[in-house]
């Protein structure tokens, strides 16, 4: 729950919620060189990494490296679309990982996660935005 706790995604959520996110959740371990998505693949999990670093990756160029309580794959637990970045591990990576299916099962429980998400995703999303009002 502390490695959820520290994800900007989860911000805001409560106990009770957080414990019903980690109970529906998977942690693994993968060593370095590991491809956790591809760009193009069909989006069917979300991650956040508890420990390590991983590089995203667009068209092949880096542009980005992520680390704990950082997360990737989230639009995948809204919409079933191809992936837009391939994300790769760069030193050995804990983490761990909901699927689409889970989640869909948790937000019919209780909506207002799925509200607290989108919140989280538009704020991840605004500075890409371009839009200067938003700065």
């Amino acid at each position: 729950m502390a490695a959820l706790r520290s994800s900007p995604l989860f911000e805001g959520l409560s106990r009770k919620q957080l414990a019903e996110i980690a109970r529906l959740s998977d942690d693994l371990e993968v060593p370095a060189g590991t491809v956790m998505c591809e760009e193009g693949s069909r989006g069917r999990e979300f991650f956040v990494i508890i420990a390590g670093e991983a590089a995203v990756t667009r068209g092949g160029r880096r542009v980005a490296t992520i680390g704990a309580g950082e997360f990737f794959g989230e639009i995948a637990l809204l919409e079933r679309v191809r992936r837009t970045a391939t994300v790769t591990a760069l030193t050995p990576l804990s983490f761990f990982v909901v699927s689409a299916e889970a989640f869909g099962s948790l937000l019919e429980a209780d909506p207002t996660i799925e509200r607290r998400l989108l919140h989280a995703l538009a704020r991840r999303l605004l500075p890409a935005s371009g839009d200067p009002s938003r700065a």
